[in-house]
């Protein structure tokens, strides 16, 4: 039998919010639970790896998973924490863009276990014949204008201006719910905490229809643990396609991670038993300079995003380049390892040539020109407090590059901090990373 969802939910910090009774529901039977997800791109990104992980804890646990890719949705509009309306897309797009994240769920989810096998459903298959007369007079009918505006992702969004387009999107979620509550006895649907509202809509519609019991929960947004948004590089997007973000960048997204960021991201991104957890953060407390879990977190998710021979790849690619910028060892490198180096860098920069006859350039403006910083005076103030290197070497606001200092030639490496270098070439062609 199927249990211990719920408790685990809890102990790896994956629960936000649930309905009464839910546990209960759960470790009595085998159950089936969706979550959604907005095929607008070909690929998912970082940030829906806490819903992905639901689901891999969700089947893990002996219940079936559902996830729905929101084909039908997907044309309307989610307003839930969005400023805007956003661009819509066709249904060949959108039915190119499910068969791409269908790939990436296999890597986390079994669609061919024997006795729960995980599905992928698309909910424009039961929207596309049902029209608009049928929908507001079969679903429409059950709940109030009152009951719509009271959700926090319709009232957000009352000053700027929400289409009816948008207000509707509730009744088409939660219209989901019933569809797979009926055909596919689903009892669960789980969301991030900003779905709250949207969710809560679908176990009332299904209560108000004559439906089967109904549940939900929800998971906390993720954010680091100084406040910012989880999921986001300096690049932006962190996505779990090779061909949009290298699985090298991948990694280096996680290796990348504080000491209080990796260990709670170790209970909520891997499925690693909480005794192997919580030893692993015993071990780094003893040698926090090694970085051991920031490593281990690296390596368990790029595997199961981008297979074996990619993690490995990756880990001993960001090894022998961060060992040479530790150890010095970057000023043997031959022009080869540079550009390789710069091209598996999250930092690297690119400058014009230095001009015909000058022979130094004001660090400083070096600096700010290609946005390593966003100031002269956060350079200065990085630079007086020692945050800066150059060439391994720490320097003062008036120092210049020189031609001497271009090691081979034509490569600078400044590190801004300890977790942040990037490579400036001069006299390099500009698409050669």
């Amino acid at each position: 039998m199927a249990n211990g969802f719920i408790a685990e939910l809890r102990w790896r910090g994956l629960l936000q919010d649930s309905m009464p009774g839910v546990e209960e529901h759960l470790d009595s039977g085998v159950r089936n639970g969706y979550i959604g997800f907005d095929p607008t791109a070909d690929s998912l990104h970082v940030g829906n790896l806490v819903q992905i992980m639901m689901l891999v804890h969700f089947q893990r646990s002996g219940h079936r998973p559902i996830a729905l890719v929101g084909g039908a949705t997907g044309m309307v509009g989610d307003p839930s924490g969005k400023k805007a309306e956003r661009n819509l897309l066709d249904e060949d797009a959108l039915r190119h863009n499910q068969a791409c994240i269908k790939a990436q769920l296999e890597r986390f989810l079994d669609f061919n276990d024997p006795k729960n096998p995980a599905e992928l459903v698309n909910n424009y298959d039961w929207f596309k014949d049902m029209g608009f007369l049928r929908f507001i007079r079969e679903v429409g009918k059950h709940i109030t204008v009152n009951y719509m505006m009271a959700k926090d992702s319709v009232k957000n969004r009352l000053e700027s201006g929400l289409s009816f387009t948008e207000f509707s999107y509730q009744l088409v979620q939660g219209y989901d719910f019933v569809w797979l509550n009926q055909n596919k006895g689903c009892s669960l649907q789980m969301g991030g905490s900003d779905q709250w509202g949207n969710i809560t809509t679908g176990t009332e519609l299904i209560r108000r229809m004559g439906g089967a019991e109904a549940y939900a929960i929800t998971t906390p947004l993720i954010t680091k643990a100084d406040g910012t948004k989880f999921g986001k590089s300096e690049s932006g997007n962190v996505w779990l396609d090779a061909a949009r973000t290298s699985p090298f960048k991948f990694y280096q997204f996680w290796l990348n991670t504080s000491d209080v960021d990796a260990s709670r991201y170790l209970y909520i991104f891997t499925t690693l038993e909480k005794e192997v957890l919580d030893g692993s953060i015993g071990e780094h407390q003893k040698n926090p300079e090694q970085r051991t879990l920031q490593k281990s977190l690296a390596f368990e998710i790029t595997s199961r995003v981008h297979g074996n021979e990619e993690a490995i790849s990756a880990r001993d690619e960001s090894e022998r380049i961060f060992d040479g910028i530790r150890s010095g060892g970057f000023r043997a490198w031959t022009i080869d390892t540079w550009d390789s180096a710069g091209a598996s860098l999250p930092g690297m920069h690119f400058v014009d040539p230095l001009p015909q006859g000058l022979l130094a350039i004001d660090l400083v403006s070096t600096l700010t020109c290609h946005d390593i910083y966003t100031s002269r005076g956060e350079a200065k103030r990085a630079i007086q407090s020692g945050a800066v290197k150059v060439n391994g070497e720490k320097v003062l606001e008036d120092t210049i590059i020189e031609q001497k200092d271009l090691l081979q030639g034509h490569f600078v490496l400044v590190q801004k901090g300890k977790k942040n270098p990037f490579i400036i070439s001069f006299t390099r062609r500009a698409n050669s990373y």
